[in-house]
């Protein structure tokens, strides 16, 4: 097991970025603290190494980062429907910046910040401890706010996140890293022949505007249902019939404890990964929005790679029957994920 610290890029207020490169089993993940950002992730196969991150070449990228490459995502992942939401008989207005609603929770949300870092070994893994404050009325929300957030690596070829917050008033809480993956390789082309499997009966409706309705519908009979394993898309030259996934589905099992979440296999590399999860569901999305400059010349264009953002249900401060996000004073904020890589 390894672990190499070396500056990302200095700052305009000349101070320098970090970036941790972790490196053990067969795996090597490098993370910078500008938004506690994955940065690339090396996985071997039969073929060779490659890198299956997309991301940038730089720090330039992750400090404007439109599609939001491996960023930790806070205070609340995913949209919020007219940016607004009402806790406790006050209404919080936050901003607008996916149409009339807020998506990540706005331009300056956690993903553009600069984390305090440090590395550390434990048992059979390597990981970065990454901490944020966050002030009361911060991107909108309320309450004085303390993030740590830690990534590490175990000889096991597992990542394992690990999410933490610390408030002192009643606030939505939902952190998620946005990491884009394709098994073949960043720049390797389109995801839409990975095989893909999700451990969910059900999923969250949406309306034109990706805002959940409030319904919660089965899998069954859809092109929702990835409960046996099938390719993203099954004829990729028929692709004005293929249904974009950007998505929130359920996961099966008991929201609290780490369960199976999704599988995905890249049948060319022969590399498969296995997400596991404590919150009750995950972002399935399958890249419509890309087109970026990325890594080693690399052009992101739309299906290049596929996020899998484990968090709670979009829009959960306005929705009632949804389970529950908000964290305080006497409930701490904590969620895992865990993704396994095999080869």
């Amino acid at each position: 097991m390894k672990i190499d610290k070396n500056t990302f890029g200095i700052l305009s207020d000349g101070k320098k970025s970090k970036l941790w490169t972790l490196s053990a089993g067969d795996l090597t993940l490098s993370i910078t603290d500008i938004g506690a950002s994955w940065t690339s992730l090396i996985v071997p196969s039969a073929l060779g190494n490659s890198d299956i991150l997309l991301g940038f070449s730089g720090i330039d990228g992750y400090l404007s980062n439109g599609p939001y490459l491996g960023v930790t995502v806070g205070r609340f992942a995913n949209r919020i429907k007219n940016a607004a939401f009402t806790l406790n008989g006050k209404t919080y207005q936050l901003e607008k910046n996916d149409g009339g609603n807020s998506l990540h929770s706005g331009s300056r949300g956690f993903a553009k910040r600069r984390w305090k870092s440090e590395a550390y070994e434990e048992d059979e893994g390597v990981y970065v401890r990454f901490e944020l404050f966050s002030p009361d009325g911060d991107c909108g929300f309320p309450g004085d706010l303390n993030a740590v957030v830690s990534y590490g690596l175990t000889k096991s070829n597992e990542i394992i996140c690990d999410y933490q917050a610390v408030v002192n008033k009643p606030c939505p809480v939902n952190f998620t890293n946005h990491a884009y993956f394709n098994l073949a390789g960043e720049g390797k082309g389109s995801i839409l022949s990975h095989e893909v499997l999700l451990y969910s009966s059900s999923y969250i409706e949406v309306d034109r505007h990706t805002i959940p309705t409030g319904r919660v519908l089965s899998v069954k009979n859809t092109d929702f249902d990835f409960r046996t394993r099938r390719k993203i898309c099954e004829n990729p030259s028929a692709l004005k019939h293929f249904s974009d996934y950007d998505h929130c589905f359920t996961v099966d099992g008991k929201s609290g404890e780490l369960r199976p979440c999704a599988e995905v296999y890249e049948p060319v590399s022969g590399r498969s990964m296995k997400v596991f999860t404590t919150q009750p569901g995950v972002q399935f999305y399958t890249g419509k929005h890309l087109d970026a400059a990325g890594k080693y010349g690399s052009r992101y264009a739309k299906y290049s790679g596929f996020c899998l953002e484990t968090q709670h249900y979009p829009d959960t401060p306005n929705q009632k029957d949804f389970p529950s996000c908000i964290a305080c004073a006497e409930k701490d904020y904590h969620e895992k994920s865990v993704f396994v890589f095999n080869f």
